[in-house]
């Protein structure tokens, strides 16, 4: 009877036009509110690259390296060191081991116009030296039978004689040798009581030329050869001619006006004594030396030839800097070497 009743209502509703509409579940509650719109994706430009990562990851693997290329080139740049420095040591062997050469008129223009080219070559000269207008360098050590010692190197102007048809008049400058620290102060206190000794005497000659008496006896009498000053024989001097020193950076500057000097500065010292800037200095390495008086003590042919930093001590230097290229190398592979898992 339902199923009957359920088609004629069917029937009814179809033949007057109207159509059924799904039902709606009933709500107590009031409508939601539509939903937020869905935020718009961000550029592609924003997402990280793959290939950025690993960019990265390779430089950082190169800088581990960075280490280790810097310690292998300062070994290898200890290696030419040391074959210049060779080089260098067996051109001064030489020039050493050449015969001296007499200082005329040809070898100081050669040394005036090119000094490299004398540099490290025995000269001859004999004259005297200029005491007064000695400088002393320092304060420098020596070892002495094991003990050390504080002393300073003298350089004194020695003006040649007029020996040969060529001999040169003008002054050098001559590294004499080391003297120790008393012998200096000496020499210093020597020289000023010398020198104020002259004073007197010359003030006492002024005067005594004001007298009354010099009125009337005012022609000098001569000096007759029985009672003249005998000639003091030359000096011989057998020297290396040499150049400045370049100080380090710890080394304080000269001072002239004080007198003191720390470093052979050829032009300074010249000046210092009144001679021009470009006097040739040498380095007295006279063996000659007398046992009651052995100051100053000249240098020693091999102290020429020696220098501060040697081959064997570049092959050192090298030795250490490889060593330490391999342990940073070595150490920078162990970090970037991956580690195996465990299972």
């Amino acid at each position: 009877m339902a199923a009957s009743l359920s088609k004629t209502l069917g029937r009814r509703l179809r033949g007057s036009g109207h159509r059924l509409l799904p039902s709606r579940p009933c709500t107590s509650h009031a409508s939601q509110p539509p939903p937020p719109p869905a935020a718009a994706p961000p550029p592609p430009d924003s997402f990280p690259r793959a290939g950025a990562g690993k960019e990265a990851n390779a430089w950082s693997k190169l800088f581990l390296f960075a280490p280790g290329a810097i310690t292998f080139g300062l070994g290898t740049w200890q290696l030419f060191r040391r074959q210049e420095k060779k080089e260098m040591l067996d051109y001064r062997t030489r020039r050493l081991e050449m015969d001296p050469v007499a200082w005329n008129e040809t070898v100081s223009s050669a040394a005036l116009r090119a000094p490299a080219e004398l540099e490290f070559r025995k000269i001859v000269c004999e004259g005297d030296f200029d005491e007064e207008k000695s400088v002393f360098i320092g304060p420098r050590s020596r070892s002495i039978s094991g003990v050390t010692e504080n002393g300073y190197y003298v350089i004194t102007p020695l003006k040649p004689r007029l020996t040969e048809p060529d001999s040169l008049q003008l002054p050098i400058l001559v590294n004499r040798g080391w003297v120790p620290r008393g012998w200096c102060e000496k020499n210093i206190q020597d020289h000023q009581d010398f020198g104020e000794t002259l004073d007197v005497k010359e003030a006492d000659k002024m005067t005594d030329e004001k007298g009354t008496w010099w009125k009337f006896w005012s022609k000098k009498p001569e000096a007759s050869p029985e009672i003249e000053k005998p000639v003091k024989p030359p000096v011989r001097v057998i020297g290396v001619i040499r150049g400045s020193e370049n100080p380090s950076i710890f080394v304080p500057a000269n001072e002239p006006m004080n007198g003191q000097w720390f470093y052979v500065d050829v032009p300074m010292i010249a000046r210092a004594c009144g001679l021009p800037e470009n006097t040739v200095y040498i380095e007295d390495v006279n063996e000659d030396i007398s046992a009651t008086n052995p100051y100053p003590l000249p240098k020693d042919v091999n102290a020429l030839i020696h220098h501060s930093v040697m081959p064997d001590d570049h092959l050192k230097y090298t030795v250490t800097w490889y060593t330490l290229s391999a342990a940073v190398t070595y150490m920078a592979s162990k970090r970037i070497k991956p580690k195996k898992m465990r299972l």
